[in-house]
């Protein structure tokens, strides 16, 4: 086993794709302290700084003191928390759904909720961009799946065109693409699906927090909570926090709670958790402002890289990559940004298409302009080459 699966890891290292941990020595924010060496963070979700924020903090510290830590149980057993339904009834609310039910991670509510709506018979359609949780959660569904090339609504209605056949229709697409930083082409998703008798499933991972006039995401920035049927996104960016939810009908949530697998066969999130992203939610409703500041530092970084000659790609948001190429050239790019004090991550295949590797940019609302001018003078010198 050791000789077979080291020569794996030999060949990953030959092609530049081995990755590896780094440690982080400290609180999550703009500065962090990484393998004992102290650099600005440009590759962090967290994008309102709410990771290490004092409100968040202390409603983890007085749940703790109230119920505990663990909730001992599935929460269709003895787990079913307070706090749990206090954090369900604040998003629905601010969501404009009837309900919405929470999963321990993104990548367990893709997993879930994919596998409960669809099945044989049915089809799945998937933007070629969208997150791996998603492409596993129709993979564990058996539907058929059909990939369109990203953003291509053309491609999209033909594939919706030719599906007359199945039971059910899905189609299924980040709102903000977690390695391109660019928008779905969401109101034409809805037109199509309406026009051919679709169900939409959005992840606003990326986007929640980020945008809408109450950080709501895309769904809200666009006035479309009456015509997406599923809107899935995670606590453990915007909000500083861990978990994800799923808004929508209430049928829908029932439906969840009686046949999603990652929901019913595992332990309830921590009671101190959902207080925490409880907390995290509020901020992100009452202060807009952390929004304008996130959006802002976005848009000066991404002027600098292009007056500096960089490919941006189709970013849009705080995500911004800088597109390399060449696995190699990424990582090596990386590295001597660390070395002049700056943490952005390589993002290479299978992440990322062969030839696309990059830096994945990632701006908060902490970041100051001091901190972007810095990042952009040691960009000049480390990646104009």
């Amino acid at each position: 086993m050791d000789n077979s699966l080291q020569e794996d890891l030999n060949e990953l290292q030959a092609l530049g794709l081995r990755r590896g941990l780094r440690q982080t020595q400290s609180p999550q924010g703009r500065a962090i302290i990484v393998d004992g060496r102290r650099v600005l963070n440009f590759c962090s979700n967290d994008y309102l700084g709410l990771a290490d924020d004092e409100k968040v903090k202390a409603a983890a510290v007085a749940s703790v003191g109230q119920d505990g830590f663990g909730s001992g149980a599935s929460r269709l057993v003895g787990g079913n928390m307070s706090a749990h339904t206090a954090l369900e009834e604040r998003l629905a609310a601010l969501k404009k759904t009837e309900a919405c039910l929470l999963f321990s991670s993104g990548y367990m509510a893709n997993t879930g909720i994919i596998p409960a709506l669809v099945g044989r018979g049915d089809i799945v359609f998937c933007d070629r961009l969208n997150h791996a949780s998603i492409i596993d959660g129709i993979l564990l569904s058996r539907a058929q799946m059909k990939r369109y090339p990203h953003a291509d609504m053309t491609a999209l209605e033909e594939n919706l065109r030719r599906a007359s056949g199945h039971q059910r229709k899905l189609i299924v697409t980040d709102t903000i693409f977690s390695m391109d930083g660019d928008i779905a082409p969401l109101k034409d998703i809805v037109a199509l699906a309406r026009r051919w008798g679709a169900w939409v499933m959005v992840d606003e991972a990326h986007a929640f927090g980020v945008l809408g006039p109450t950080g709501m995401g895309l769904v809200e920035e666009m006035g479309l909570s009456d015509q997406v049927q599923v809107q899935m996104g995670t606590l453990s960016k915007a909000a500083g926090c861990f978990g994800a939810y799923v808004c929508g009908p209430a049928v829908l949530k029932e439906t969840l709670i009686n046949r999603a697998r990652s929901f019913i066969y595992t332990t309830g999130m921590p009671s101190c958790v959902a207080a925490a992203a409880h907390a995290g939610v509020n901020i992100i409703a009452a202060e807009p402002s952390r929004r304008r500041r996130l959006l802002g530092n976005a848009d000066h970084l991404r002027r600098g890289f292009k007056t500096l000659g960089l490919d941006t790609m189709r970013s849009t948001t705080p995500i911004i990559p800088i597109l390399a190429g060449e696995a190699h050239r990424a990582v090596a790019m990386s590295q001597k940004l660390f070395e002049q004090g700056f943490f952005v991550q390589a993002i290479r295949p299978p992440t990322v298409p062969v030839n696309t590797a990059r830096l994945r940019v990632t701006v908060t609302a902490v970041h100051t302009r001091e901190d972007c001018d810095a990042f952009l003078d040691a960009v000049k010198t480390t990646c104009l080459f």
